[in-house]
């Protein structure tokens, strides 16, 4: 028979009937509460450890908020100067655009009295064939039926979302989507076009700068009106376009507004006067002495490379 051991006995766990309210009652096993009374007795370099760790906490978290209250402070103190320059900014484009278009009024009125003093100077015939030419060139304004194509960005919502799915394309209209209109209202029948009041001709340009578009280097904004002039048949032409159907699925899978509709007694303005350029013969240089089969190099104003490309940047459908 063997003697009995010295020492405490640990602890025996026992199982009652009730495990489950046993295991609620008594949750963590008798040898991990036995090193957490230990590691309370006797605090080791692990102790010493944990304060230096949690003192180096709050230098960090201090030198942290010290560094954002200073940029924050920073920033503030630049925030009016910010806003002035904004401000500026603003009230100069306005007054370029004022001054613009008064200037544009001006010129309208100076090219319609023009107008007149030459018609009253040339015969009946060849001031309308003159008037005609106009009219078919863009430079005269036209009154007439057609329709109006209306497009319009996604509205916004209070989170600055936009609503619609824009897996099909962005969901604000491009300059490409005012050209594919144009084109096919052309192709319908259209005889004369305006984009937001901007007449268009056979040198008429749509592009994108950024965000915005231009046409003819004039910014236009949404809602975008394609107002045309055409026979009665162009609506229905117009609806049976490729540009029509593309829209029209767009406008349903990203939530941008697309509207065609009929108009009575259209007014379309005249554009501005262009710029003519006229071409003149090159002189050719005298022949360098080059020995024989050497290539010429051409220096004109095309594309360098197969690769390159004049299409304007913006996004596509």
């Amino acid at each position: 028979m063997s003697a009995p051991q010295d020492g405490p006995k640990p602890p025996v766990r026992l199982f009652t009937p009730d495990f489950l309210t046993e295991l609620f009652q008594n949750p963590l096993d008798p040898g991990y509460a036995d090193a957490a009374a230990r590691r309370q007795e006797k605090p080791g370099p692990a102790g010493w450890r944990g304060a230096a760790a949690r003192a180096v906490a709050v230098v960090v978290v201090a030198a942290v908020g010290f560094l954002f209250a200073v940029a924050y402070r920073e920033t503030m103190a630049d925030e009016p100067s910010r806003s002035q320059a904004r401000a500026a900014l603003i009230a100069q484009i306005k007054q370029r655009e004022a001054e613009t278009d008064e200037m544009t009024a001006r010129a309208g009125r100076l090219r319609e009295e023009v107008g007149r003093q030459r018609d009253a100077a040339l015969s009946g015939s060849q001031a309308a064939r003159l008037r005609n030419l106009e009219a078919g060139t863009g430079l005269g304004r036209v009154r007439g039926d057609g329709v109006v194509v209306r497009l319009a960005d996604a509205p916004v919502q209070d989170d600055g979302a936009v609503t619609g799915d824009s897996g099909a394309g962005p969901s604000r209209v491009i300059y490409s989507d005012l050209q594919k209109v144009a084109n096919d209202l052309w192709a319908s029948g259209a005889e004369a076009i305006s984009i937001n009041g901007q007449r268009l001709t056979a040198t008429s340009t749509i592009r994108s700068a950024g965000a915005a578009i231009l046409v003819d280097f004039r910014p236009v904004t949404s809602p975008y009106e394609v107002s045309a002039i055409g026979p009665r048949s162009l609506r229905d032409r117009f609806d049976d376009s490729r540009s029509a159907y593309l829209m029209r699925r767009v406008a349903r899978d990203t939530g941008l507004s697309f509207e065609v509709r009929e108009t009575d007694d259209l007014t379309l303005p005249a554009a501005p006067e262009p710029r003519l350029r006229y071409a003149e013969p090159s002189v050719s240089p005298s022949p360098a002495a080059t020995g024989s089969g050497a290539a010429v190099r051409s220096t004109g104003p095309g594309p360098s490379g197969p690769g390159s490309s004049s299409r304007p940047s913006g996004g596509v459908r």
